[in-house]
């Protein structure tokens, strides 16, 4: 049996033309944002923690690396038991548990059970975003299928850009009040539960033969240059931005950690306006011409970095490193859609996930490295040279 993709599934349900008020979408984007709620909600509140729970600062990271590895070890795992049971069977208990040990990290006061309690909700987090993303696969097809990606990808930014603020403002009544906000995981849970209407796998395949066929796809080289991709869009945004540029911004400009957090911020809204455009932007463009171009991107905005001489100027490459992102990381995710069979697509977009986790890892290291090299300006230098043969290797294997 060899696998071939299924660009328009036949069972998906027909929605107006306003895809913006569709009940299904409006569900995938409260699913993704509870997602990306579990990192970037938390991280303002690490100071008094520490101080709370008296933490050394060398392991309050630590907070971050037992959410994050679940995603990395279990991802694929999940993604295999979604396209086998359904969708509904992996996001409802994913959500509820990350929900409840999410919301139980709000009435910890030791930091071992912290660590325990993070560990679990991020196990309930591993799969929510491959599978939001999975679910615009099922669901639609085509220019709305490149639109609701966009919208998703959009809305995700929103949420990025929001959730320091909201977190640093519940952090100023109390460390432990920004660990309650999981419980909202609750709610949509019972709406994908009760309110979610996607057609969900019809027949099990054989364990032996999915393996089989999973590998086949999984091997294939279209799809091989797109995780490479999203891997080197994390390694780029983790490594040289959200890692380096608040160091180069405070040893440059002698500036305010809130303007840092303004700087960075600007990278998500110009992902956010990008993002939601891409709809537009598919019906001139193939998503293989946006992937090339966002690489245009990155590497343009890179190299201007270490040249800008005031912190107005700067916004400049920020915002053309979220142009790029906006418009390439959901071009990434449509075609990927599109080359997947069916019956593997919770797979695919699962182990996605997986190099998504491994750009975030990867990135501070190589980064790092580089910094250690040369200094602060040599991070983004390399961050040029690492985009090319990214870029070269994924645009050879979405070509062919």
């Amino acid at each position: 049996m060899q696998p071939t993709a299924n660009n328009a599934p036949e069972n998906a349900p027909q929605t107006p033309k306003g895809l913006i008020q569709d009940q299904n979408l409006l569900i995938i984007f409260a699913i993704a944002l509870i997602a990306i709620l579990g990192v970037s909600s938390v991280t303002p509140t690490f100071p008094r923690l520490a101080d709370a729970l008296e933490v050394p600062p060398q392991n309050i990271g630590l907070l971050v690396t037992v959410f994050t590895f679940p995603t990395v070890v279990l991802g694929p795992v999940l993604g295999f038991l979604a396209d086998q049971f359904g969708r509904r069977k992996i996001l409802v208990p994913s959500l509820l548990l990350f929900g409840i040990a999410g919301t139980a990290c709000a009435f910890a006061r030791d930091f071992n059970l912290l660590l325990l309690l993070r560990l679990l909700q991020g196990i309930g987090a591993a799969s929510l975003l491959s599978l939001s993303i999975t679910l615009i696969g099922d669901l639609y097809s085509g220019d709305r299928r490149t639109t609701a990606m966009g919208y998703n990808a959009s809305v995700t930014s929103v949420g990025t850009a929001s959730y320091p603020i909201v977190g640093g403002a519940l952090a100023s009544m109390g460390w432990y009040y920004p660990f309650a906000l999981p419980i909202l995981a609750i709610p949509v849970g019972l709406l994908v539960l009760f309110a979610l209407h996607n057609p969900e796998p019809k027949a099990r395949l054989n364990l032996q033969e999915y393996l089989r066929n999973a590998l086949i796809v999984l091997k294939n080289r279209q799809i091989l240059g797109l995780f490479l991709a999203s891997a080197a869009n994390f390694v780029l945004l983790y490594g040289a931005y959200v890692t380096y540029l608040p160091q180069l911004i405070e040893e440059s400009f002698q500036t305010s950690t809130f303007t840092i957090g303004l700087m960075l911020s600007s990278v998500s809204v110009a992902i956010a306006l990008t993002s939601s455009q891409v709809g537009n932007l598919a019906r001139r463009f193939s998503p293989q011409t946006l992937i090339r171009i966002s690489f245009g991107f990155y590497g343009l905005a890179l190299l201007l970095v270490p040249f800008m001489p005031n912190l107005l100027l700067l916004l400049i490459p920020t915002t053309l490193f979220g142009v790029g992102l906006g418009m390439g990381f959901p071009s990434i995710q449509t075609l990927l859609a599109e080359l997947s069979p069916r019956q593997y697509l919770a797979t695919v977009m699962s182990v996605n996930g997986t190099f998504f986790g491994i750009g975030q890892t990867l990135g501070p290291v190589m980064m790092g490295l580089a910094f250690a090299m040369g200094g602060i300006n040599s991070v983004f230098f390399a961050g040029v040279g690492l985009r090319s043969p990214s870029r070269s290797s994924s645009v050879y294997c979405v070509c062919m």
